[in-house]
């Protein structure tokens, strides 16, 4: 859960509000609990006090003060939120070096994750925004020293951004490190809720103004004519852009987000639609004429 938009006075309270649910409920070992260590970025200097390493300190102090949190012994799941090191993530085309990018070696980083996970802190380690060389490098260095090895990979996947089938896919299925896929609808982009330029106050581009990407003018076309498709097929749109995730072999999990009760119920409902032949094709179609245009 992330309160929308992030904001420092809000900075790890979903984590204390499980962990009062947790207590309040005493039946932790039922539910499998996720949670992640960020890296460094622009304006979040109030998360751990910019202290934002991935090394063997930052790790450490970010664990404890989420388990505190959480009052837990353990976290099911611990992920990397975002690399260290610079990479072409959050809407960024194309791969820029930087020699001068000093950030923590990975051996150092999985190595402090397999001795929590040995300590009983963490059962498994996750990655999240990574790339393909980043997912491989983690996962041979697993191998190579016998450390605990990543087992899921949270990327964003939908049908305005399929880029993860380009480098990540095969990833995925072959090394067992399935996608946990995020904004599945492009932050509402393919429920139709901003079609002819609407705004809803509560939506989240209208809270999240900064992410351009899900709103330029290559975006908002392609999401249209989703839309229309699933309308077209007498489809809620929501839900077939769900289902078109879910249906993945190299999906694990599909990450969805609801503000009220009734769009957690249509979410779910997704799960157990089937998208007919023809419809797939009218997918690929549309993907072949604009392919990924929020990547």
């Amino acid at each position: 859960m992330y309160p929308v938009p992030p904001r420092p006075e809000t900075y790890a309270a979903t984590e204390r509000m499980i962990g009062n649910w947790f207590s309040q409920r005493g039946d932790r070992a039922e539910w499998i609990l996720a949670s992640k260590v960020a890296g460094p970025g622009n304006g979040i200097n109030h998360i751990r006090d910019g202290l934002l390493k991935h090394n063997r300190q930052h790790i450490v102090a970010a664990l404890d003060d989420s388990l505190k949190r959480l009052q837990t012994d353990w976290i099911d799941l611990y992920q990397l939120h975002w690399p260290e090191r610079s990479t072409n993530f959050f809407g960024k085309l194309g791969y820029q070096h930087a020699p001068q990018d000093l950030f923590t070696p990975l051996e150092e980083t999985l190595e402090v994750l397999d001795e929590q996970v040995k300590a009983g802190k963490i059962r498994h380690i996750g990655l999240s925004n990574e790339t393909p060389w980043g997912t491989m490098k983690f996962l041979q260095l697993a191998e190579s020293r016998g450390w605990s090895r990543a087992v899921s990979i949270q990327n964003p996947y939908n049908l305005l951004n399929r880029s993860f089938e380009v480098g990540l896919a095969e990833i995925a299925i072959r090394e067992q490190c399935g996608l946990l896929a995020y904004s599945p609808l492009a932050f509402g982009m393919l429920s139709g809720k901003y079609e002819n330029g609407a705004r809803p106050a509560n939506g989240r581009l209208s809270l999240f103004s900064r992410f351009s990407r899900y709103s330029n003018p290559q975006t908002v076309a392609a999401c249209s004519r989703y839309v229309k498709l699933a309308r077209d097929h007498g489809l809620d749109p929501a839900q077939m852009a769900l289902a078109f995730v879910t249906r993945q072999p190299f999906v694990t999990s599909n990450i969805i987000g609801a503000t009220t009760l009734e769009q957690l119920d249509s979410n779910l409902a997704s799960f157990d639609l089937k998208l007919s032949d023809e419809l797939l094709a009218g997918i690929e179609a549309i993907h072949q004429d604009q392919p990924n245009p929020a990547p």
